[in-house]
């Protein structure tokens, strides 16, 4: 949707950043992992063609020569995206099944710090797919090497299989991202719990 252009002749007078996050229009994130937000040109410029509402603002303006806007902080779109029924099959996504974690020892890792293991190796006719694959830590891929599972007593913590967008997205969101804006929290975690 934003291409990323720039309004002509606006200027933020003060600090860079200002991201907005941007809703659905079920006031939902479009996305938790990676959070879904669009840098502040991108959300002003889709404020002017009217495709988002915003919900919260900075108290930091863009000007004009003939007019000044407050910076939105969160936005939502207008028309509903629906999600994807069926994710698409990366790596990333398959570490975000996993939540991270070898499912071999079970210890977490960054996402530069896991593989990609086929359970059953692909030169014993294994496949890359998603009931295939599981994330690995180093060791634990090299210890396992192109061996079949009970072969070195190594299986999965849990059968790989495809997720649901959803069930990727409920995962996403136990890895908040290292910037949340105060008025985000209302929007990010609004089906949780209350604290008291």
């Amino acid at each position: 949707m934003p291409d990323g252009s720039v309004l002509p002749g606006f200027a933020v007078h003060g600090p860079g950043g200002f991201p907005a996050l941007v809703l659905n229009a079920d006031f939902r994130p479009l996305s938790y992992f990676p959070l879904s937000v669009w840098s502040w040109q991108d959300a002003v410029k889709a404020v002017f063609l009217d495709r988002v509402s915003v919900l919260s603002e900075y108290e930091t303006e863009v000007r004009s020569p003939t007019m000044a806007i407050r910076l939105p902080s969160v936005i939502a779109l207008r028309e509903y995206i629906p999600a994807a029924r069926r994710p698409a099959f990366t790596r990333f996504n398959v570490f975000l099944r996993d939540r991270f974690e070898c499912q071999y020892c079970g210890e977490g890792r960054p996402a530069q710090d896991l593989t990609f293991d086929h359970v059953i190796p692909r030169s014993r006719g294994g496949r890359t797919s998603w009931e295939n694959v599981v994330a690995a830590c180093g060791p634990c891929n090299l210890r396992k090497g192109s061996k079949l599972p009970r072969e070195c007593q190594m299986l999965p913590r849990q059968d790989p299989r495809q997720p649901t967008t959803w069930e990727l997205q409920e995962n996403g969101r136990a890895f908040p991202p290292n910037h949340l804006h105060e008025s985000w929290r209302d929007y990010l975690y609004w089906d949780s719990e209350l604290e008291e």
